[in-house]
């Protein structure tokens, strides 16, 4: 689903950000340009950033070394 119309984002490129080592709202930000024209969909953005990292945590067991992520 299209999260920023503005900038044509959406919530699997939103991800896809994080899987490739975004580990903020931030970094999802500059590398995707979500929220950086009218700043409507901010809220929906950070959700799904702060889902997709409490996932990426949540699995992180299977990972074979710890990685830091931060919430947004």
């Amino acid at each position: 689903m299209y999260v920023c119309l503005c900038e044509g984002v959406t919530d699997g490129q939103i991800r896809d950000a994080i899987y490739e080592g975004c580990c903020s709202y931030r970094e999802v930000r500059e590398a995707t340009g979500v929220a950086s024209q009218c700043g409507k969909c901010a809220c929906l953005a950070k959700s799904v950033v702060r889902e997709t990292l409490t996932e990426v945590h949540a699995n992180q067991g299977a990972l074979a070394y710890q990685a830091n992520f931060v919430a947004a």
